[in-house]
């Protein structure tokens, strides 16, 4: 079935997603791969706040190339989601409610999805180009000094995707 979903979005959106929709994402986004993300879960564990209010938000897992000339961002494609998984779990039960990257993720993901009412999204692979026509605009908000792997905020359009594991435990891998 294909849905058009703002983000970020709350567990009522959530919980009407299922495996295997395909679904347009229209709103703002956050990018985070690996190094930004232990950054993150070490910020919080020193007490500190992230650098965004994590509450309804979703992430995507994609490491941007440069933009070319008048392009808002170079090619935007997703990286593998499972080197996230270590720190996907205490995200998630801070309030976090959508995942975008690509490939399986643990049970500990699975289990802190269906908990805390959350959808992992995949991209396609291999289509970076493509999606990057789909973003509108892209700004650093944090961890500038990690290059491509700092958190960014894109505001995205029809940007596609497909359910692939559900808050319900529903999954296609």
């Amino acid at each position: 079935m294909e849905k058009h979903v703002t983000v970020p979005f709350d567990k009522s959106v959530s919980e009407s997603l299922k495996a295997g929709d395909y679904v347009f994402l229209d709103g703002t986004v956050y990018v985070a791969r690996d190094a930004a993300h232990k950054r993150m879960t070490q910020s919080l564990a020193a007490g500190n706040e992230l650098p965004f209010d994590i509450k309804d938000q979703t992430i995507y897992y994609m490491g941007p190339s440069p933009a070319r000339d008048g392009k808002v961002i170079g090619s935007a494609g997703p990286t593998t989601a499972s080197r996230m998984d270590k720190y996907a779990p205490q995200l998630l039960d801070l309030g976090q409610t959508g995942m975008i990257g690509k490939g399986r993720r643990s049970q500990a993901v699975k289990d802190a999805m269906i908990r805390n009412k959350a959808t992992y999204f995949a991209a396609v692979g291999g289509a970076g180009a493509l999606l990057s026509k789909c973003i509108t605009s892209s700004e650093v908000v944090a961890y500038d000094d990690l290059g491509a792997e700092a958190v960014r905020k894109l505001t995205i359009k029809d940007f596609p995707v497909i359910v692939v594991m559900d808050c319900h435990g529903g999954c296609l891998y």
